[in-house]
């Protein structure tokens, strides 16, 4: 939650500029910002992003048969992002972001077994992932309503997880570890609003993105035998500021 909070501030922060920027020096009085932005081929930024990560999971329909395993649920947990923007501006409402970041995504994996005398033992097994991310988006934009914008992204990225433990020894069945692919390759849709302010643009994205391989690995485990299959699934919300 710690790491969280720098986030909330800066978003507490940039709301509030956007508000004073609605109105110009003379109150009621609207100015345009940065009227020359959209003139400019290239421009650069940087992201601050809040994320929720997830899995979209198949379970083997022979496991509850087989094995003493009762129930598997998948946790969400916070996490956020960072990333530096490039776009190019192919119309006056399309352009092509490049948006390499930094994701930092944490998920559980709770699992239910049934012992041997009929009483139960839960397991928890955290999957911290450091993504190393490369999205590719369009992003279709509204024309400007005095210093306001709407827009749509859609696109995909690929990932590489930094902090995968797919070569961990899973020898000690209480520290054994969820086993998932290294790398992973996502679509991503969403839409916000952009913010013209005297010194820069700020915007606010929502985005989704659904994973597409099947990242598991299964070692034969009790704890990767019961599934199929795993995919991610992440939730974004993205502040934008862009020069």
């Amino acid at each position: 939650m710690k790491r969280l909070l720098p986030l909330l501030f800066l978003s507490c922060w940039a709301l509030g500029a956007v508000r004073a920027q609605m109105t110009g020096p003379v109150r009621g009085i609207k100015t345009e910002h940065l009227p020359n932005f959209d003139l400019r081929r290239f421009h650069f930024g940087f992201l601050l992003a809040y994320n929720t990560s997830d899995f979209f999971m198949k379970l083997d329909p022979q496991a509850y048969t087989r094995d003493s395993v009762m129930s598997i649920d998948h946790l969400r947990k916070p996490g956020f992002n960072l990333g530096i923007i490039g776009s190019l501006n192919m119309t006056d409402n399309l352009s092509l972001r490049f948006i390499p970041s930094l994701s930092f995504q944490d998920r559980v994996l709770r699992y239910r077994f049934r012992r041997s005398d009929g009483s139960e033992v839960v397991f928890d097994k955290p999957v911290e992932s450091t993504y190393l991310e490369f999205p590719l988006l369009f992003k279709f934009r509204s024309d400007r309503i005095n210093n306001f914008a709407v827009y749509v992204v859609a696109g995909g990225k690929a990932a590489i997880d930094m902090a995968s433990q797919k070569d961990v020894n899973n020898a000690i069945d209480d520290e054994v570890v969820v086993k998932l692919n290294r790398f992973d390759y996502a679509a991503e849709a969403g839409g916000g609003f952009d913010f013209f302010l005297p010194y820069f643009k700020f915007g606010i994205e929502l985005k989704t993105g659904i994973g597409i391989p099947n990242l598991l690995i299964d070692d034969g485990t009790r704890f990767s035998s019961p599934l199929r299959s795993i995919r991610t699934k992440t939730y974004v919300l993205t502040f934008t500021f862009e020069g």
